[in-house]
Parts: C-alpha cells; sequence; structure tokens
C-alpha cells in the first residue's frame, strides 16, 4: 500500500444525542484504507439538510435512527494520502483531489444499480448514516466511488457539488423539459435550489421561476431566475396558494410550467406544484419533507388524467452525473454560493438551517 505521512488521530465532528441538533467535535482513531479503497485528507465538506434530517431523526423514509457517536456530512473533497490493496487498477494516485457524496458506495449489481439508479441500490452505504461522513478532516472511500475534481475547480465550490449539484443536475434531466420551456423551483435560494436555477437556465437552456422568501430574491435573480415570486407576499390558507398559482399561470403565459423540481422540504409547496404544472407536465419530487409527509393536494386521478401530469421521484444522481456536474461548474456553468465557516460553527449552522435563514450553501473548513 502506497502512502503518505497521515497522523493517528484526526478531529471529527460527531452527532453525540441524535434527535437533536447537537454535536460535538472529538479526536478520533484514523483509519486505514482496506482492499479496494483510499483514504481522504478531506479540506472541505458542504451541510446539506440531509445532515439536519440525520441528525434529528427527522425522516420517517430512514429505516433506523441515527446511530450516537455519528460522524455525519456527505460533501466532501480532499486529497487522496493513502491507497489500500486492488486499486491499481482505478487510475488513482496519491495527492488526486477527489469527492464523497452523499451515495458512499454501491453493489452494482442490484436492478437499480444495473439501471444507473445509484442512491436506490438495495445494499447503498450512506455517507454520514451508518457509515462515517466527511465531517471529519480524513475519511475512506471506495475506489471506484470516488468523483475525481477538476483542477481548475476550487475545493469549497466543488464540495457541495457532490450532493445539491448533482441532484439537482439528475432531477432537471429527469423532468422532461425542453430548452426554452419553463421550470418552476420552490425553494431557489436555498443550497439545492440556487444551483438548479444556474444548470437550468445557463446549463439546458430552460427559462426559470424562483419562488422562496423575500431576501432570496436577489441571490435567485443572480443565478438565472427570470420570474421572482415572493412568499411572504402570499397567505398561507387556500386565497394565498390561489394567488400564487394565478401569478405562475401569468408569468408562463397562461399555460403553466413545463416541470416544477420542488428544492425544499416544505410540504407546502409539494402541495402546491402539481398546480403550477401546464398540459403534460411533471412535478419532479426532490426536497424531503420532515415528519410525516402530507399528500400532494391535488395528486388525484382525475386531475393527473384530465392534464396527463407525471409525478417523478429523484433521489440523488448517479456517478456519471456527477462528473456531468463538475464539469459544469468547471467551465463556469455553474458556481456555488458558498459562506466558508469552522467546524466549530456547525450547530449555529443548523440552527439558521432551521430557521431558513441560509443563502447558498455553507461549506466547513476541516483545517482547523
Amino acid at each position: 500500500m502506497a502512502s503518505v505521512e497521515v497522523p493517528a488521530r484526526h478531529k471529527a465532528i460527531v452527532y453525540d444525542n441524535p434527535g437533536t441538533v447537537s454535536a460535538k467535535i472529538e479526536e478520533i482513531d484514523t483509519p486505514k484504507p482496506g482492499v479496494g479503497e483510499v483514504l481522504l485528507n478531506i479540506t472541505h465538506s458542504g451541510v446539506c439538510h440531509s445532515d439536519y434530517g440525520v441528525m434529528t431523526n427527522a425522516w420517517s423514509t430512514l429505516p433506523f435512527p441515527t446511530q450516537k457517536g455519528q460522524v455525519g456530512g456527505h460533501e466532501g473533497v480532499g486529497k487522496i494520502v493513502a491507497l489500500g490493496s486492488g486499486t491499481e487498477g482505478s487510475g488513482l494516485k496519491i495527492g488526486d483531489r477527489v469527492g464523497i457524496k452523499w451515495v458512499a458506495g454501491v453493489c452494482g449489481n442490484c436492478i437499480p444499480c444495473l439501471d444507473g439508479a445509484d442512491a436506490n441500490c438495495t445494499s447503498v452505504k450512506i455517507s454520514g448514516y451508518y457509515t462515517p461522513g466527511t465531517f471529519q478532516q480524513y475519511a475512506l472511500a471506495p475506489a471506484n466511488y470516488v468523483t475525481p475534481v477538476p483542477d481548475s475547480l476550487p475545493s469549497d465550490i466543488a464540495a457541495p457539488m457532490m450532493c445539491g449539484g448533482v441532484t439537482v443536475f439528475s432531477a432537471l434531466s429527469k423532468s422532461g423539459a425542453k430548452p426554452g420551456d419553463w421550470v418552476v423551483i420552490p425553494g431557489s435560494g436555498g443550497g439545492l435550489g440556487h444551483l438548479a436555477l444556474q444548470i437550468g437556465a445557463r446549463g439546458m437552456g430552460f427559462r426559470m421561476i424562483g419562488i422562496d422568501m423575500g431576501e432570496k430574491e436577489q441571490l435567485s435573480r443572480d443565478c438565472g431566475a427570470e420570474v421572482f415570486l415572493d412568499l411572504s407576499n402570499y397567505s398561507r390558507d387556500d386565497d394565498g396558494t390561489n394567488k400564487l398559482v394565478e401569478d405562475v399561470k401569468a408569468a408562463t403565459g397562461g399555460f403553466g410550467a413545463a416541470a416544477v423540481v420542488i428544492c425544499t422540504a416544505s410540504n407546502a409547496a409539494y402541495a402546491q406544484g402539481l398546480k403550477f404544472l401546464r398540459f403534460r407536465g411533471t412535478l419532479v419530487c426532490v426536497g424531503v419533507p420532515e415528519g410525516d409527509p402530507v399528500p400532494i393536494a391535488t395528486a388525484n386521478p382525475g386531475v393527473i388524467l384530465t392534464h396527463e401530469l407525471r409525478i417523478v421521484g429523484s433521489a440523488v444522481g448517479n456517478r456519471k452525473d456527477a462528473i456531468d456536474t463538475l464539469a459544469m461548474a468547471a467551465r463556469g456553468i455553474v458556481k456555488t454560493h458558498v459562506e466558508i465557516q469552522p467546524m466549530s460553527k456547525l450547530i449555529e449552522v443548523f440552527e439558521r438551517m432551521e430557521k431558513g435563514k441560509l443563502q447558498g450553501r455553507v461549506v466547513l473548513d476541516l483545517s482547523g
């Protein structure tokens, strides 16, 4: 096994009381790579809403509660510092900069894997959930599943692409929208939404409508929103929803959008989403609400068959999606709006996330 000097212990952020917003920095043993594995010195890790969901046990879709002592995080970028046996044919070498994604590894043999649906692997390993994640200075990863990072792409900008970027790239690809079509992004100023606007507008040629709170209008417009609708201008009752639907329809010439990609964990966004669509439009489910999600309000057979609507689920993306997303980022088509914070600020970041006060993505600097 080729290697460079690696410390015996390193700093990691662990969830010390899962079910609550609580974590602490600990020193833990630095692992050695096994067969087919590489060891990364991680310098940057994005903070995703999914990390919050895992930490607080807020997702009813996860089969088990998060274990105490779990190292969270799933958007990590760093350099390879050690190679395990059996990696000789991987093309990887010491010093290569690569990323770790939400999906840490897959079996490669089940039906979803064979169909390119990595996140739906029946034996999937998820970074930061029963697999040590990227909120630490050193982490193991399968050599066949890390994503090479282009030389021109800074690590802090690349890190959120490992989940946020690849997730919305995949979702937009599944939306059925064509260049020139209108696409609505609820949650347009968040970590997923601001990337979706850029990829949709600049990379795929869509006309984008952003929906979020007013303080996120400038970011949404900077990222490609041709139209922005401020949620604070609409009440939460049926009248407010109907007015929002009317405004989306008006912005699209009265027809509705070709696609709605839900980039927020809001039940309300799902309840409204189908109403934004035109004939044969597509609702793409991406954001995962906490607790028990409410049914999509208008998801009844009469509405769906009359307008021939589609509802599509999109779980992250596969290895090819990740490579394509990073290629877009390297070309300047999409750029993460990042706020850099030290490891010690993670809880503060989650508290701001709870209140919907984050714009773009927070990235942890793990060097300290």
